[in-house]
Parts: structure tokens; C-alpha cells; sequence
């Protein structure tokens, strides 16, 4: 779908918030209508979500730009861990009721709607950390759990909120929020639409920390990306897997599978780096090999 089809955006009544501080555009990347790409530091790429008047509400055209970011950090050697983010008031109130409402169910299944919506979970093998302020609800809040790390701020909106429009979340809110807060705690939640907060988020498993302000959750996401940034790519892209691969396989298979990527590192030159220099006790300078 054009950019330029996009729908009208919804909650329009809303003035645009204060956007993170935008560094240095990745000059290669095209203008994005309804995204912002930085490099807040060195080997850290950030994606704002900006479709203030809408909350970030999130519409195809809006998913088609941030894949298209999303890889083309996954592919630049500058890349090794990517901040995505909203606004101090929204990250994503939600996908864009406008577009979805027309559609047959024809359209939806044969057009696979909202599958590419998922890419980030199967296309990008660089962590991903969602720092998430304001409203993150239906597809923002899966889209937020899609992430390797969330952050949120302790009064932060999320939510499951589907039933209320007489259907059910669509981008595996079902199966990640169970997979965080149980069997209950989910049926509740996704039952009755009713939504959490960020320190809510954080108590149940959801979200890895919350922080008392959007200022302080930036900073977090930013020192922890700064710290991923400064391991082996090598090594951090082998934690990612196989810690993705437990949510997939049972106990045994999944330590067997972590085993074999264990010994898989024995093969890298950083692997080398890393335990010489431990041995040395001096800093690793990481190949990347």
C-alpha cells in the first residue's frame, strides 16, 4: 500500500508531543513519512514511530517504512542494537480502526493482513530494545512485546483491548502476553480489554524495568543499547537466538540446542578475543568475527 493511502489518522484531535531527541538521520534511508531513523551513539540505531496527531496509531503504510528501517539496520555493519520508540505520549495507541474496518474477510486472509506487521521477529537478527511511554495498546502493545527488551514507564497504558471491537488481538497478543503473565492473568486482561500499566508491566514479567519518567526511560534504553553495542556482534546475535529458540522448544531440546550454539562460538575469532583477554585481564577489542 502507498504512504500516500494511508487513512485518515484517528484521535486527530491530539497536537504532537515531544519526540526524542533525533541525532544523526541515516542519510542513505529515503524521507519517511511516518517514521524518524537516528544513530543516537555509536553502533545504536533508533526508530521513532511519528504519527503524532494519531498516537502512533499504526496504519500498513506506517509497518511498510518501519521494516524497511528495521532492515536496513539489520544489514549496515554501523548497527548493532536498535532502539524502537513513540512519543512521550504514545508509542502506538493502537492499530488505525479506520483502515482495518472495511475489510472482508476475503480481503484479511487473502492478503495476509497484518502478517508483515511480524517481520521484526523473523528478519531482524539484531536486539531490539521497545522504549515504551503513553499509550501502547492492541497492536502498539504487541508490537511492543514483539521486542527482545521492553521498557516502560511506570504510568505507561498498555493493553489487549480487542473485544471491545467485537474481535480478538490479531499480532500474537494472545500468545506473548500468556507466555509473560500465565493462563489467567491473560484470559483477564484479553476477556475484559481492560488495560495495565507500565508498573504493572514490569511486577508481571511483560516488561523487563520500568522508569519513573519518559526522560529516564530514554536514558535506559540508551545505556543499555550502549552496553549490547560494545559486546561481539557475533556473540550478541548468538545470545539473541537461542534464548528466542526457549520459547519455541521444551526444556531438554532447547539445552541441547544451546549447547550446539555454545560450541558453534568456539569457531569465532572473538570467542579467542574475548577469553585471551578475560585471561589477560584487559578490554576485548572485538573483531566482529
Amino acid at each position: 500500500m502507498n504512504a500516500a493511502r494511508c487513512l485518515r489518522p484517528v484521535a486527530s484531535r491530539f497536537q504532537p508531543s515531544t519526540l526524542p531527541r533525533v541525532v544523526r538521520r541515516y542519510s542513505s534511508n529515503p524521507a519517511y513519512q511516518y517514521i524518524q531513523v537516528s544513530e543516537p551513539k555509536p553502533g545504536v540505531g533508533q526508530v521513532t514511530l511519528n504519527r503524532p496527531k494519531a498516537l502512533n496509531a499504526l496504519c500498513t503504510p506506517l509497518i511498510d517504512e518501519l521494516n524497511h528501517a528495521l532492515q536496513a539496520m539489520n544489514a549496515s555493519d554501523k548497527t548493532s542494537v536498535i532502539i524502537l520508540t513513540g512519543s512521550e505520549k504514545a508509542f502506538a495507541a493502537g492499530a488505525d480502526i479506520k483502515e482495518m474496518a472495511p475489510l472482508t474477510f476475503a480481503e484479511a486472509y487473502t492478503t495476509s493482513f497484518i502478517e508483515s506487521w511480524s517481520l521484526l521477529t523473523t528478519q531482524v537478527k539484531k536486539p531490539i530494545i521497545a522504549a515504551v511511554s503513553g499509550h501502547a495498546l492492541g497492536g502498539g502493545c504487541e508490537l511492543a512485546m514483539m521486542c527482545d527488551i521492553l521498557y516502560v514507564t511506570e504510568k505507561a497504558n498498555l493493553g489487549q483491548p480487542e473485544v471491545k471491537l467485537g474481535t480478538i488481538p490479531g499480532a500474537g497478543g494472545s500468545q506473548r502476553l500468556t507466555r509473560a503473565v500465565g493462563k489467567s492473568k491473560a484470559m483477564e486482561l484479553i476477556l475484559t480489554g481492560k488495560s495495565f500499566s507500565g508498573k504493572e508491566a514490569a511486577e508481571w514479567g511483560v516488561a523487563a524495568r520500568s522508569f519513573p519518567t519518559y526522560e529516564a526511560l530514554m536514558e535506559g534504553a540508551l545505556g543499555t543499547a550502549e552496553a549490547i553495542a560494545g559486546y561481539s556482534k557475533v556473540a550478541v546475535q548468538a545470545c539473541k537466538e537461542v534464548v528466542n529458540k526457549s520459547q519455541d522448544l521444551g526444556l531438554r531440546d532447547g539445552v541441547e540446542f544451546e549447547r550446539r550454539v555454545f560450541h558453534s562460538l568456539f569457531g569465532s575469532q572473538d570467542q579467542k578475543v574475548g577469553m585471551e583477554a578475560f585471561a589477560a585481564k584487559k578490554k576485548a577489542e572485538w573483531t566482529h568475527q
